[in-house]
């Protein structure tokens, strides 16, 4: 019996890759590198931003890593909120279900994800938020998704995973939880959608909560 889902933030709430470019090549910018490709964006967009920083100066082994990480903690995310683009149909789903299940969050953004929710109005609807600062290990470890089942006192077979990258599919695997595929048709999940509303004719929201 399905009582709580879990939410990614990239990629599933939120349309976050232009933001994601714009901060990052800030961060490059600001150490006078140049901006991304276009694999280094697609890496970032979907990791850690301990492992993104480290990914995107790779190819300068002068730069101070610890620096790197310093600037970022004083850089205001505000700026870059703008260019997040919410899912036309997450508050009308976060709606129909924050009743009848738990919500959480399962996501490898650090200190960003709090101003997210404060902008979007959002913070209300999720009771447990786990990001890569708070976790013992980010994503794909399943640390997150044990933390979320521990505090709701649910077994694993009672959560579902909404998420759209190979790293949401091993996070999911690792701790054998359900994963629903968002906007991914080629990723290895038990469900796959299009838009939110979709989640709600699958199988296990059909069935009594």
């Amino acid at each position: 019996m399905l009582k709580l889902i879990i939410f990614d933030c990239d990629g599933v709430m939120f349309d976050s890759k232009f933001a994601n470019r714009e901060y990052y090549n800030q961060l490059l910018a600001h150490f006078k590198r140049p901006a991304m490709t276009a694999a280094e964006l697609e890496y970032v967009h979907i990791h850690n931003v301990m492992d993104s920083i480290h990914h995107i100066f790779r190819h300068y082994p002068d730069q101070d890593l610890q620096a790197v990480h310093a600037y970022r903690l004083t850089l205001d995310y505000t700026p870059f909120l703008g260019h997040m683009k919410m899912e036309p149909d997450l508050i009308p789903f976060l709606e129909i279900t924050k009743n009848q299940y738990k919500l959480a969050i399962s996501t490898n953004r650090t200190n960003t994800m709090v101003p997210i929710l404060q902008m979007f109005q959002l913070e209300n609807y999720f009771g447990k938020v786990m990001t890569a600062e708070n976790a013992p290990r980010p994503k794909p470890a399943p640390d997150a998704l044990w933390e979320i089942l521990d505090y709701y006192q649910y077994q694993t077979d009672e959560a579902i995973y909404i998420g759209d990258s190979i790293i949401d599919r091993e996070h999911t695997t690792n701790c054998g939880m359900r994963l629903i595929g968002f906007r991914n048709p080629a990723l290895a999940a038990e469900y796959h959608v299009t838009t939110f509303m979709e989640i709600l004719a699958l199988p296990p929201f059909l069935a009594p909560a």
